[in-house]
């Protein structure tokens, strides 16, 4: 398969970079490990919760009859607190001292708070205010029942519903297995943060925000390091991705067609298939697509441009769906969404722009999205402070401020 030579339209490209990408197979995990995974086996409830019925208040037991004449003094004849109930049968006349979560006693039918009630001498107290049948009270299975289907294959398991998994008494969790991404920075001018920087050298910071882009996305990150501008070099570190069962081989650098970008010379001399290696977007034209063969497996293989802005802004567009598609997330899953302009922007070229911009929410709840006066692909800073990413299509008009535009969103407002 050759490799296209024309600027290939981002929707476009974006289709060929996911296409036939599936979630990957299954494995059971601790529930301490499970948080952010997606949910690969339907969870039903073990137990029913509550188990009994539970005190919703701190008060007193009580029969709702009893209660109906108030004030009237009621013997006191025991207590309930959670994990050491009251084993007795309630009579008439009678209460029990109650806290919140506590099983409410056989005979009883609604709490007393303990606001509507006063000590009217040792073990006794006079209610201030009638309370009806089932006040306060919280009935078995109020919350689910043994054996409902709680959780279904897809659920990302965020806090809320790693909190109700354990509720249902399940310590083990079947989830989907985390695509493997091999990050390998390349080119003799880099050096790690930290180190003293010659005048020709640069930081290699992209590795750190690529990793952070696929965890987030729900992947594991294979930090590859940095590989210098040699053939032997590559091919070593690729080996290593490959060795670790590298589902994605991510690459920045060395991916246009200067003599020192030497990425997909190697790579094809070890099997890869280039699919295209520009697209019509700015920043992050350079974009390296193909696929190789690895055993039964095929591996993705993405080469982004070095430059850090255009490497991340790639990386959002292209990287962060694919993680979340092999991870098992919804397709939808971190679209583009509808804003409208905040202020007026020109019409656009033959390349797609990711304008870097503010995001605001206006009282009737639309988004508005404000790019950022200057936009070179040198200013990672103005990444950093960026809310959102507005897309403005190949070709597109010009647009006034309130014309809707789609966004990338980068941060919550």
């Amino acid at each position: 398969m050759s490799i296209r030579a024309d600027l290939v339209p981002a929707e476009e490209a974006l289709a060929m970079v996911i296409d036939g990408a599936a979630p990957l197979g299954v494995e059971t995990v601790a529930i301490d490990r499970a948080a952010g995974r997606v949910l690969a086996k339907p969870l039903k409830a073990r137990r029913t919760q509550p188990p009994f019925q539970a005190s919703a208040m701190d008060g007193y037991a009580v029969m709702a009859a009893d209660t109906a004449k108030s004030p009237v003094e009621l013997a006191v004849v025991g207590r309930s607190v959670a994990g050491r109930s009251w084993r007795g049968t309630l009579k008439s006349g009678q209460a029990v001292r109650i806290f919140t979560g506590a099983p409410v006693p056989k005979g009883a039918d609604a709490i007393l708070i303990q606001e509507n009630a006063e000590v009217a001498g040792p073990d006794r107290i006079r209610t201030l205010q009638a309370v009806s049948s089932g006040r306060h009270v919280r009935p078995a299975g109020l919350d689910f029942k043994r054996g409902e289907t709680l959780l279904r294959p897809g659920d990302l398991l965020d806090p809320a519903r790693l909190s109700l998994a354990a509720s249902m008494n399940h310590a083990r969790i079947a989830v989907r297995r985390r695509p493997r991404v091999a990050l390998l920075m390349t080119g003799d001018e880099l050096v790690p943060p930290g180190s003293k920087v010659p005048p020709d050298s640069i930081i290699s910071s992209n590795q750190y925000g690529l990793a952070a882009l696929v965890a987030d996305a729900g992947g594991e990150p294979l930090a590859l390091g940095i590989a210098r501008d040699r053939p032997a070099a590559l091919k070593a570190a690729f080996a290593r991705a490959l060795a670790r069962d590298a589902d994605v081989i991510v690459t920045t650098g060395g991916a246009s067609v200067g003599d020192h970008d030497l990425v997909k010379p190697v790579l094809v001399a070890m099997g890869a298939q280039w699919r295209f290696g520009k697209i019509a977007m700015r920043p992050g034209k350079p974009f390296l697509f193909g696929t190789m063969r690895d055993g039964r497996r095929t591996v993705r293989l993405l080469g982004l441009a070095g430059n850090p802005v255009s490497c991340l802004i790639a990386g959002m567009r292209f990287l962060r769906p694919l993680v979340g598609l092999l991870a098992g997330l919804p397709a939808e899953h971190m679209q583009p969404v509808m804003a409208v302009a905040g202020e007026p922007l020109p019409g656009n070229d033959e390349r797609e722009d990711y304008l870097r911009a503010t995001l605001a929410r206006r009282r009737d709840g639309v988004l508005v999205a404000t790019a950022f006066p200057r936009q070179d692909s040198s200013m990672l800073a103005t990444l950093a402070r960026a809310q959102c990413l507005l897309i403005r299509p190949a070709h597109a008009p010009a647009l006034a401020a309130g014309d809707p535009c789609p966004v990338i969103v980068l941060r919550a407002v």
